[in-house]
């Protein structure tokens, strides 16, 4: 049988406590109690863990041995703010899928509402990679920062490999794209290396500006298309997200 697992909300080296909702799940529905054996995610790496005190907000547990576990896949999202609840159902299954950073971008045709809703969504939207990096048994919950305009986001961005999908390109795959990277690392084609980050962005509904297009460009992204399809933000992400672990594997 599958143990449950918990992603600790505080640890030391031996230790690991886990508060809020996920000590009242485990204190009142699953009626923990000391001694019982649990799977604990802390400070990023997996262990068996027995709990040694129980209250009504708050789990204490020590750390036995460590235990093996899948590592991150090495890709950042930078996803366009869109319709919020189909944002939520992206990052839900971003996190399922097991990326590594999803930065929320304000884009010039993010629609006005949105904006000026999407800092206060911040919170929720790491919730929800909480619950899913917990329902998917990750070991890492994905980094999600505030939202940020396209402009600093690109400055901020080292990956290097950066691959936009733009609906105006119409030759480049992402295949292509990820195959012809590996090529220019020397590494076989059929995998890269997973030390090598990819970074992936995605527009809103309307796409991107020829201002942000520009902005791409002069950063050295690399424009690729998944295919002839228009694609609504959420499934492109999905799509691109399956295609490039593949090559990340």
């Amino acid at each position: 049988m599958t143990r449950r697992r918990f992603i600790a909300d505080s640890w030391t080296p031996t230790t690991a406590t886990l508060t809020g909702d996920q000590a009242i799940h485990l204190a009142r529905v699953l009626r923990a109690e000391p001694g019982q054996i649990y799977d604990i995610v802390a400070n990023g790496f997996l262990h068996r863990a027995e709990i040694t005190r129980v209250t009504e907000h708050q789990v204490d547990f020590i750390l036995h041995e460590e235990l093996s576990s899948d590592a991150a896949l090495p890709l950042h999202l930078l996803l366009a703010v869109f319709k919020f609840d189909h944002m939520e159902w992206a990052i839900e299954k971003a996190t399922e899928l097991g990326i590594s950073r999803i930065t929320p971008i304000l884009a010039r045709r993010t629609e006005k509402h949105l904006t000026q809703a999407a800092h206060k969504r911040a919170d929720r939207w790491r919730r929800i990679a909480l619950e899913a990096s917990k329902q998917s048994r990750r070991t890492t919950i994905p980094e999600i920062p505030d939202p940020l305009t396209l402009k600093p986001a690109l400055e901020q961005e080292n990956s290097p490999t950066r691959i936009l999908l733009s609906e105006t390109e119409q030759q480049t795959t992402l295949t292509s794209a990820l195959t012809d990277s590996v090529r220019h690392a020397g590494h076989e084609p059929v995998a890269l290396n997973a030390q090598i980050t990819l970074a992936i962005a995605i527009g809103p509904e309307g796409g991107w500006t020829p201002e942000e297009i520009s902005l791409f460009t002069q950063h050295q992204w690399q424009p690729v298309t998944l295919g002839p399809r228009i694609l609504r933000a959420e499934t492109a992400a999905i799509a691109a997200i399956a295609i490039a672990s593949t090559h990340l594997a």
